[in-house]
């Protein structure tokens, strides 16, 4: 089986160990991963800012870019969104355009979904490397939004996570609530995202977590820097790079 990686651009920009923690995770599952080279933006911020004409020639440029894909893998439940299910909305006056959307879009998969539901991997244990660490992690988990409510991605993670070993899944309160973060959402509004990102965070340290991991590092870097503001030590690791770390 072959999958095409779409890292996004928080991912390329900031935080790249994600993406290789992505592309290692499915080789390690026997996947042949490619990596078309002329990616770019979704287009996701200026769809969400109401500039739609803008974000439409990037919507051409991902079906260019992935139209001979198998499948097509991110990191991120917003992003996977943006073009499995919005991009019926740019395109929608585009009647080529769109047809092969409504092609591609069955095959796009945020990456605990595409492990899950795809490949019928539900216990990574059968995976891990005997040099994998032996240290028990507390992990907390955010519900991202997009990957929520948009794909369904819900029980996906938690199931993957639960089955590595020396793994300890905390509850806390608030892990399904929004971070704050939203995209432009907390340039437009800082003061109801801060406070928001600050629930997030009360809530995380009443947990007793050691780390906190997600689906999206969009939200994961909002609350990483109000958790290094408010001077806690939670650990603030992608969903991809614990698994990656742990399957050794």
């Amino acid at each position: 089986m072959k999958a095409s990686l779409f890292v996004t651009c928080i991912v390329d920009q900031f935080y790249p160990k994600i993406g290789e923690s992505t592309f290692g995770i499915l080789n390690r599952l026997g996947i042949e991963v490619d990596f078309p080279k002329g990616q770019a933006c979704c287009g996701q911020p200026m769809f969400n800012s109401g500039y739609w004409n803008d974000s439409k020639p990037l919507a051409k440029k991902f079906l260019q870019d992935f139209s001979d894909s198998e499948y097509i893998v991110l990191p991120s439940g917003s992003c996977a969104a943006m073009v499995s299910k919005f991009y019926a909305e740019i395109l929608k006056d585009e009647d080529a355009a769109l047809r092969e959307w409504k092609q591609i879009s069955p095959r796009i998969f945020e990456l605990s979904d595409f492990i899950v539901n795809v490949l019928k991997i539900d216990d990574l244990n059968q995976f891990v490397s005997p040099n994998s660490p032996s240290g028990v992690l507390k992990i907390a988990y955010h519900q991202a939004c997009h990957a929520l409510r948009e794909l369904n991605v819900l029980n996906q993670p938690l199931t993957l996570l639960r089955s590595l070993p020396n793994v300890e899944l905390v509850n806390f309160d608030q892990e399904d609530v929004c971070c704050g973060f939203g995209g432009t959402f907390s340039v437009k509004f800082p003061e109801i995202s801060g406070a928001m990102l600050s629930d997030k965070i009360d809530a995380l340290r009443n947990s007793k977590a050691e780390i906190l991991t997600s689906v999206d590092s969009s939200c994961l870097m909002h609350i990483r820097g109000g958790i290094e503001k408010a001077g806690d030590k939670i650990k603030v690791l992608h969903f991809a790079e614990i698994l990656h770390d742990r399957l050794g």
